[in-house]
């Protein structure tokens, strides 16, 4: 029998026009977008729809839109198809969504805990003195040594660990940089400076954590109706009550997303599918394994195809 994992993306999958075929097609996704819109007081299927771009890629405007999304498409796909997951996951805010997948909270709180949460992470550092960018081709403990060494009393972290020899820093711009070089002296294959506009999961990401705990605690969480894997700890949560404090710690620490691929394998999941805009995780998991066989689910029309696949 098929184990499967469903999987959420975060930051970065957002592109203008997602989620319109889900809306177009599906009763339960125009609900998501419709309940979305109400608890922000804005127009969730204009922003994700038409953009522009550049206020879809605002972070207060891109996390919710994501988790939106990907929200619309699990609740359609869960509709169509018969399958149910053994485990979910999320890559930082698709951490949101999994836990709304989970019932662990709902829909309306979590669209606007993300609101506060990218408002937050904003705003915790000022533009321009933060920096990330990805390392490749250097085994993760390398990256961690060499964040310590370039840190000289500013900030640098690993941010992400996404899959073997792919690690993301994060940090003051000056120290990246300082990381970067020795990263490439140390016989890293690329460094690639990123295009955001915060330095996510590092140290400086503190204060965001402590002003999004106030939000979080404001709202009643349900019994987690199937087992989500933490980013903080890359290990199934053990109880409901971990969650907020995992999510606070979650800002400012890495997302151990490699870890969690090999978690994910080692308790007997043999597919992935991926739920909401692009196809980064797909991507990752095949890298790691391709005997997940991962599915990317963005639109109606790939929902049709997955249940046709089923069926035949």
């Amino acid at each position: 029998m098929t184990t499967w994992a469903f999987v959420f993306p975060g930051q970065g999958a957002q592109k203008v026009g997602m989620g319109r075929s889900l809306v177009e097609n599906s009763r339960a996704a125009k609900e998501v977008f419709e309940e979305a819109s109400d608890a922000l007081s804005l127009d969730m299927e204009k922003l994700c729809f038409e953009g522009p771009e550049e206020t879809l890629r605002l972070t207060e405007n891109t996390q919710p839109a994501i988790l939106t999304v990907s929200i619309a498409a699990y609740r359609a796909f869960c509709e169509e198809v018969d399958v149910t997951p053994a485990y979910l996951a999320g890559h930082s805010l698709g951490e949101y969504a999994a836990l709304v997948a989970a019932g662990v909270f709902r829909f309306r709180d979590a669209v606007y805990a993300v609101k506060q949460r990218g408002k937050f992470m904003q705003e915790a550092v000022p533009v321009g003195e933060g920096a990330m960018a990805a390392v490749l081709g250097l085994p993760s403990e390398r990256v961690t040594e060499i964040c310590e060494e370039a840190a000289e009393g500013e900030v640098v972290d690993p941010a992400n660990f996404n899959s073997p020899g792919q690690v993301v820093i994060s940090g003051h711009k000056g120290a990246v940089k300082r990381a970067g070089d020795l990263a490439k002296a140390a016989g890293a294959k690329k460094v690639i400076p990123l295009s955001v506009s915060a330095p996510f999961h590092s140290k400086l990401m503190r204060p965001a954590g402590e002003r999004l705990e106030g939000v979080l605690k404001r709202f009643e969480t349900g019994m987690m109706t199937i087992p989500v894997i933490a980013n903080v700890t890359a290990k199934p949560y053990d109880a409901e009550d971990d969650v907020i404090p995992m999510l606070v710690k979650q800002v400012s620490s890495p997302v151990y997303w490699e870890q969690t691929m090999a978690v994910m394998k080692d308790l007997g999941v043999d597919r992935v599918v991926e739920m909401g805009p692009g196809k980064v995780l797909s991507g990752l998991f095949k890298r790691f394994d391709k005997a997940f066989a991962p599915v990317a689910i963005q639109t109606y029309d790939d929902i049709v195809k997955f249940r046709e696949a089923m069926e035949g």
